[in-house]
């Protein structure tokens, strides 16, 4: 079966990235996934993000040059808002609330944040990579159990298995999950709770991991990361 997704994957493995190595991509996981999404396509569900941005997260920043990783869960649910950048959006409403905790925790934090595109942070080598890399109109978490999760696991273990060193921000319980697969004799880790408004501990805001992967990266040699947006 051939649909926007599988073409999609098509063009990403014609990339040549080298995140093509890995078994998601080498096996047949990939075309398994993106024939499970266009078969909903096919259903006459909306798929999100667009097919030419399901792969950005890979795409914009190679394995080569990740010096932070940032896990979401799944694009926004709603048409137009995500690029397939993890907690980017580019719709034209207000930042999601999620996303403004976030950008209110940047080393210099506008007052009031426009901008919500991460993309320069994607090309400044932070991997923002969601647990699944679609979604389905108005449903969030609809792709959670498609199979993508095996990408994310697979990336998360290239990095850690990279000499370079790297930090990964992991925020909330599934990302903190995901610490069993970092090598931390090499790696940082710098974790906290979900900057979601619904997170009742409200662990998230003043934590300063932007600050504190900085640290990290500068203690270990690595040039620090350009966080600005504007």
């Amino acid at each position: 079966m051939t649909g926007p997704v599988a073409d999609a994957l098509a063009r990403f493995r014609r990339s040549g990235s080298p995140w093509l190595d890995l078994p998601f991509f080498s096996g047949d996981a990939a075309d398994t996934v993106a024939a499970r999404v266009d078969e909903r396509i096919a259903q006459g569900a909306t798929v999100l993000p667009a097919p030419e941005n399901i792969f950005n997260a890979l795409a914009l920043t190679p394995l080569t040059a990740v010096k932070a990783v940032i896990l979401g869960q799944d694009p926004y649910p709603t048409p137009g808002d995500a690029n397939g950048l993890a907690f980017s959006y580019v719709g034209s409403r207000r930042l999601p609330a999620s996303l403004k905790v976030i950008l209110a925790e940047l080393p210099e934090a506008p007052a009031e944040p426009s901008r919500g595109d991460l993309t320069p942070w994607a090309e400044r080598g932070v991997l923002l990579l969601n647990t699944a890399l679609t979604v389905e109109k108005g449903k969030s978490g609809a792709h959670l159990r498609y199979g993508w999760a095996a990408l994310t696991d697979q990336a998360v273990e290239a990095v850690s298995q990279r000499e370079a060193p790297a930090v990964f921000l992991l925020w909330g319980a599934q990302a903190r999950a995901r610490a069993a697969l970092i090598d931390t004799t090499r790696h940082g880790i710098v974790e906290s709770g979900h900057p979601s408004p619904l997170n009742r501990q409200r662990d998230f805001p003043g934590s300063q991991p932007f600050a504190a992967a900085n640290a990290w990266l500068a203690a270990h040699g690595v040039a620090p990361i350009d966080w600005r947006l504007d």
